[in-house]
């Protein structure tokens, strides 16, 4: 199956068709890319919040909608890899054989990826996979965002500063909701996830087991589906995106970890116990970024891009930018201008408008969006050199709505 005749969920009506990678094939419209253009995750029938309802629909919980046409199974268990885009995937055959022959099966054997959410970034993905709610509901919009109570930007990843887990995402997870249901629910993960607040927020519910070897993890994942006649388990894996930002996707150790993930996607497949569904998806997936201030344009040193502005939020590829009181209509036409034919540039109304975010945007999370959202198109980033050092190195990012990021796998094999 080549890129040309698979089905792209991604696609927003009238918006141009995509090349297959980060940017966009066919002639470039003059002046600033208009909004409405931007591709808007399938949220509510084929996105990561309407995985985990869907399999949790499927083992008896009550309550919750099957967004995904998944047929039912007694065992279910999810693994994700962090960073592993559709497109990357469909790209590196030779890197990944398992995976590549479940492709044609992706999506209930409709050969379709299935979005992340927007931004698509692992903060909002997996709380949109932990709680089965789009980013507007549970109100996690991006790797950092304002917390309107205090002023401070909030690492959502990374927690910082401190903020109530609980007041920031109220919702139960759906692994709380199957537990309560008399699922058997287990978490195989890293050891050093067990506490973190995103966790308690995302991915909380049933028994949690650590465990440092990732073969370990797959192993436990499959020994704990035959624990009980109804079970859950999820399962992650983090280093491929890692790599990926580090070395980027052209990389000799982004395509090892690669044909590692797919190693140990079929020694967790090979291991599943009777009645039995496996399900291999990611959060996001990543583009590299050229070097240079072409690519790279560094938000500390351009007076233009940093005029009127109070806090910047979200990452090199999905901007939000916070204005100085007073300041949003002029902020807004500026980086619309600056960005022109690069970016997806909209006020804070039209994103919510737009469905970006979800069908719609709770007031407590209405005001983490940015005053303007600036998704980039093509392969570049809004670096903060100053301010973001670390992050502004990075080779690989992802966070805005292009194909290359926003499609992800759901594969899936079954006893």
């Amino acid at each position: 199956m080549t890129a040309e005749n698979i089905p792209h969920p991604l696609r927003a009506p009238g918006a141009p068709t995509p090349s297959g990678g980060a940017g966009y094939g066919g002639a470039v419209p003059d002046g600033p890319l208009d909004p409405r253009t931007a591709p808007v995750p399938r949220y509510g029938s084929g996105s990561l919040a309407d995985l985990l309802p869907s399999v949790a629909a499927g083992l008896g919980v009550p309550g919750l909608a099957a967004g995904l046409r998944l047929p039912p199974a007694d065992r279910a268990c999810v693994f994700l890899v962090d960073g592993m885009g559709w497109e990357a995937l469909r790209a590196h055959p030779d890197e990944a054989p398992f995976l590549t022959s479940l492709l044609a099966g992706s999506t209930a054997g409709t050969g379709e990826p299935i979005t992340s959410g927007f931004p698509s970034t692992t903060a909002t993905s997996l709380a949109s996979v932990g709680t089965g709610r789009v980013p507007g509901e549970h109100g996690l919009p991006g790797y950092t965002a304002l917390d309107p109570a205090t002023g401070a930007l909030m690492n959502q990843l990374r927690w910082q500063p401190w903020t109530e887990p609980h007041v920031w995402q109220p919702y139960p997870t759906v692994f709380q909701q199957a537990a309560a249901a008399g699922v058997e629910v287990c978490q195989v993960t890293a050891p050093h996830f067990e506490h973190t607040p995103l966790t308690k927020i995302a991915l909380s519910g049933g028994t949690f087991l650590g465990r440092l070897s990732a073969e370990d993890r797959m192993d436990l994942a499959a020994e704990r589906l035959a624990a009980a006649d109804r079970t859950l388990v999820y399962t992650y894996y983090a280093e491929l995106d890692g790599n990926g930002h580090r070395h980027g996707m052209d990389s000799d150790a982004w395509r090892g970890q690669l044909m590692y993930v797919d190693r140990l996607a079929q020694r967790l497949a090979e291991q599943l116990p009777p009645r039995s569904a496996l399900y291999v998806t990611a959060d996001h997936g990543m583009v590299d970024i050229p070097q240079g201030p072409e690519a790279r344009i560094d938000f500390d040193e351009d007076w233009e891009l940093s005029a009127g502005v109070a806090q910047l939020g979200g990452e090199g590829r999905m901007r939000h930018v916070y204005a100085v009181p007073g300041a949003a209509g002029d902020v807004h036409a500026v980086w619309r201008e600056v960005l022109a034919e690069q970016a997806w540039v909209a006020t804070r109304e039209e994103a919510v408008d737009l469905g970006w975010f979800g069908p719609g945007v709770e007031p407590r999370v209405r005001g983490r969006i940015g005053d303007v959202i600036a998704a980039m198109r093509d392969d570049v980033a809004v670096v903060a050199t100053r301010r973001e050092p670390k992050e502004s190195e990075l080779i690989g990012m992802h966070g805005s709505a292009t194909s290359a990021e926003q499609l992800v796998p759901l594969l899936e094999v079954r006893t």
